[in-house]
């Protein structure tokens, strides 16, 4: 039944399209990066050692970066649900398509899991309203969009764990199934250094309704990161992950510092088997594992139960 197809472990390994995606994903989010901030010039620097029981993120780790999964990890809910909302505002479709946008967020609160088959289905939905509009419309759109239906729902916790990458001079990226152009702007939004996500084809800056590839979920997104770490010239042992979703294993295991964040239950029974630490800022309780970053600290926690207070007197 496709209703309990998130209780269903799926393996799915890399594809062709999967490797597609992540290379252009990859190409995108520099080519971003590289608009929003000027490139970086001089010879790199060695890495400092490590003692045995070192902090983590380590000061001045140029080798090292991070990589935050996007919905319900940074940000409660699914980016491409809210964007839905905000162009249904703007009569860019009608309320049945609304009501489908709906229904596909309440289930992905719901189930707290990203089941392939509603994403992909959303995808569809999106693609197909796009296409024909021109970028630079949808970018506009999409920073009131942000204002209006994201900003709110960024985790405090989260957000504490990537700014503690941030000070320690480190790049930090967010991967997601999203729109690239949608992740973007969320992450500039949030000052991280850019952001991987899902290419859609444009010719002379209008959307055409295909994909680039596919997705960027699952195996995808570890091909992305794997093509970003290459570029930039990172050592992924030094990197960390972060995600709720069982789907980005291939992703967390892909670096050496892999963490769950509000995890769904396979992954909660994968950290835990693998010694992962894992942190659920959705009732502010702490893992039994391993806590959150030194460097984090007192920032985490503090965000971690503001968000949960938040979450509770919405539910009232």
């Amino acid at each position: 039944m496709a209703a309990l197809g998130w209780l269903t472990p799926r393996r799915r390994s890399a594809t062709a399209r999967s490797v597609l995606a992540g290379e252009a994903s990859a190409e995108a989010a520099r080519k971003s990066a590289q608009d929003e901030t000027p490139s970086l010039t001089g010879a790199r620097q060695a890495p400092p050692e490590e003692p045995a029981e070192a902090e983590f993120p380590v000061q001045g780790d140029d080798l090292a970066a991070a990589f935050f999964d996007l919905d319900n990890t940074v940000m409660q809910g699914a980016a491409i649900f809210h964007f839905g909302r905000g162009l249904y505002k703007r009569e860019f479709f009608r309320r049945r398509e609304l009501a489908r946008f709906a229904w596909q967020q309440a289930w992905f609160r719901l189930a707290g899991v990203e089941d392939p088959e509603h994403m992909q289905d959303a995808r569809d939905s999106a693609l197909s309203i796009v296409k024909g509009h021109k970028v630079c419309e949808l970018m506009s759109i999409g920073e009131e969009i942000y204002d209006e239906y994201m900003a709110e729902r960024i985790w405090p916790g989260t957000r504490a764990l990537a700014q503690a990458h941030l000070d320690a001079g480190q790049k930090v990226w967010l991967v997601t199934a999203a729109p690239v152009e949608t992740a973007t702007i969320i992450a500039r939004r949030l000052g991280l250094t850019g952001a991987l996500g899902t290419v859609a084809e444009s010719v002379d800056g209008v959307y055409t309704g295909r994909l680039v590839g596919e997705p960027l979920h699952g195996p995808a997104k570890a091909e992305a990161v794997r093509a970003l770490a290459a570029a930039e010239g990172l050592d992924l042992e030094r990197c960390a992950a972060y995600s709720d979703s069982h789907n980005d294993i291939p992703m967390l295991s892909l670096v050496g510092h892999p963490y769950a964040i509000n995890p769904d239950t396979k992954l909660r029974k994968h950290a835990r088997a693998h010694d992962w630490r894992l942190r659920d800022y959705r009732t502010g309780r702490k893992a039994v594992k391993v806590g959150v970053p030194a460097a984090a600290g007192v920032g985490a926690i503090a965000g971690g139960t503001a968000a949960a207070i938040a979450l509770h007197r919405r539910r009232k």
